[in-house]
């Protein structure tokens, strides 16, 4: 059997097609609770003794909550442009802005990995196909996660502020600094911007807002200490992505080859786990990651009852696209890209 005969898109999109209405007030519900918990752990972080079991347990809590709050930065990149303005500008203000990660890093980066002609292709700055690479290569991706806040903090700090006084250097930091991305060769096109036509405001607001903090510490109105726990919150929340990043596909086309729809959606991999725990490391649906790249603008509420019923339907297909936990969805990888290596295949 091919792979086109394992699902057919047109029945599943007839299937699912009542799970396609958004729910503001779950939106709002978890968007809020995560950051007000992320917020009360980061100030409970830096009030407690270092080191203490007490700051340890805060930062974890900040770390897990603000990753939960971050990553609703994917469902806004899947927003219409008019479709809840004022979620984005509550994410940006409250999140994108203070974490130095506004929405406009995302917004038509990500829509293009969703393109047919652009997935898994040089173009696609969000794969990158580990599973034909050394393993090695999965060890430096997820420590990359130490550098990654470093890089944000230069972006705003110094390249924006240089960019608007040198125009010369303004395509460059939009090209080369300006995408949450996986692939440190990817260039941004001009194009890939898409619901977010305010993304200068965001810009001038993270730089605005990066020399504060740094002002606000030298002048002694917020300890240092401050600054360290936002990057060890940032470190860990990549490094959480990382793994999930990592999870997410099978990470085995070459960058030359075009995938079907249906390529790409054997290609991704649906992590349904424990109820709570997987969705401490794929928070907002992205554990069901394959059934997400069906219907990308599936609400992430809806994504879990969406994975059952195609589940029922295309047992083949899920079965081939599902991974029982992060742990073997890892191991798998790992094994494909070893056995890649010992073979000597290029």
């Amino acid at each position: 059997m091919n792979e086109r005969e394992l699902i057919s898109i047109r029945e599943a999109r007839r299937l699912v097609a009542h799970l396609m209405r958004r729910d503001a007030h779950i939106y709002w519900a978890d968007f809020l609770f995560s950051t007000a918990l992320g917020w009360g752990g980061f100030y409970l972080a830096v009030m407690a003794p270092f080191p203490s079991p007490g700051f340890f347990l805060a930062l974890m809590v900040t770390a897990l909550a603000f990753y939960r709050a971050a990553i609703f930065i994917h469902e806004l990149s899947h927003f219409r442009p008019d479709e809840f303005p004022l979620f984005r500008l509550a994410w940006n203000a409250l999140i994108g802005i203070p974490l130095l990660v506004p929405s406009f890093m995302y917004d038509g980066v990500h829509n293009d990995h969703h393109k047919p002609d652009v997935y898994g292709t040089g173009a696609d700055g969000e794969y990158v196909p580990f599973a034909l690479h050394r393993p090695l290569e999965m060890i430096v991706f997820l420590l990359s996660a130490l550098l990654v806040p470093l890089l944000f903090a230069i972006r705003f700090l110094v390249l924006a502020p240089l960019s608007w006084v040198i125009p010369p250097l303004r395509p460059i930091v939009w090209a080369r600094a300006s995408s949450l991305v996986i692939d440190p060769a990817y260039v941004r096109p001009k194009h890939a911007i898409r619901s977010d036509p305010n993304w200068r405001v965001q810009e001038v607001a993270a730089t605005l807002w990066a020399w504060l903090v740094l002002l606000m510490i030298w002048q002694g109105v917020l300890p240092a200490k401050a600054l360290a726990v936002w990057y060890a919150t940032a470190v860990i929340v990549f490094f959480l992505n990382g793994l999930r990043t990592l999870a997410a596909h099978a990470y085995r086309n070459p960058p030359e080859h075009v995938m079907s729809r249906e390529e790409q959606f054997l290609d991704s991999v649906d992590v349904p786990g424990h109820p709570f725990f997987t969705t401490l490391w794929a928070p907002v649906g992205l554990r069901y990651h394959a059934t997400h790249h069906l219907f990308p603008s599936m609400p992430y509420h809806n994504l879990g009852e969406a994975h059952r019923i195609l589940k029922a339907r295309f047992p083949e297909a899920y079965a081939r696209m599902t991974r029982p936990s992060l742990r073997l969805a890892l191991v798998q990888i790992w094994r494909e890209a070893r056995e890649k290596r010992r073979s000597g295949a290029p």
